[in-house]
């Protein structure tokens, strides 16, 4: 199951990286041409992927670094 959700984050990342690099070349088309808007999109997609890993990781070590048995809520 795990690889299963990595896969999907994946391949929403890489959407997510087709559609920023579309809305560069549609609003500044002299800076980003057509031929490259593939490339464009998977750099953007592998870069926009990284970004959500690095998110996930510091959410889990702040999550892990939080104790339970030390909460206020406890008092």
């Amino acid at each position: 199951m795990p690889l299963i959700r990595e896969w999907i984050i994946f391949a929403l990342c890489l959407g997510v990286g087709g559609h920023i690099a579309l809305a560069f070349i549609l609003h500044a088309p002299e800076l980003w041409p057509w031929s490259r808007a593939g490339l464009y999109g998977l750099f953007s997609g592998v870069a926009f992927y990284a970004m959500v890993q690095v998110s996930r990781w510091i959410w889990r070590m702040v999550r892990k670094g939080r104790d339970p048995e030390s909460s206020p809520l406890d008092a």
